[in-house]
């Protein structure tokens, strides 16, 4: 029979190992998409996705959204591994946070190792989808995690930590 011990730690490295293949999920998404659409565009060269919607046209941004923060790639990367790196030690120390919120936050830290790689391997961020319905910026799958990953754990937190504050109040 394992130990109270052995049981707790077998959760956390669950929970770890879920969290690690919730990024990898991510960063393989978004690395593949970005190898496929650099193997087919030239840069600046754009072929229609959805007519009137969304094209794919290849750009490489040096900064971060809407190319702000030019230059500051060593930033954007020690930031992406401290978020990757902080959201590994709450999955392996934290086992009262709920799966759901620890997966989006999985899904933003491998948002931003994807961008990341690209920093590093390419000195510049491969985007790829441009709205054609709007001016707005061309972006990947990785700011896609990012950008939605980011207010979704902020309401799931938000939602935990209510329910957390109604189970003490109820308690006392």
């Amino acid at each position: 029979m394992p130990s109270r011990a052995g049981v707790a730690a077998a959760a956390r490295a669950r929970r770890l190992a879920a969290f690690v293949l919730a990024a990898a999920c991510v960063v393989a998404l978004d690395q593949a998409s970005k190898a496929a659409v650099r193997a087919l565009l030239a840069p600046g060269e754009s072929v229609t996705l959805a007519p009137g919607v969304m094209d794919l046209r290849l750009v490489f941004n040096t900064g971060a959204a809407f190319s702000l923060g030019e230059g500051a790639g060593p930033l954007y990367v020690a930031v992406a591994a401290a978020i990757a790196l902080a959201g590994a030690v709450v999955a392996w120390r934290r086992t009262d946070v709920p799966l759901p919120l620890l997966l989006c936050v999985a899904c933003v830290a491998g948002g931003g190792v994807g961008n990341a790689i690209d920093r590093v391997a390419l000195g510049a961020v491969t985007d790829f989808f441009a709205t054609t319905f709007m001016d707005f910026a061309v972006f990947n799958v990785a700011d896609v995690f990012v950008t939605c990953g980011v207010p979704v754990a902020l309401v799931l937190w938000w939602r935990w930590d209510v329910a957390r504050e109604r189970a003490a109040a109820g308690e006392e």
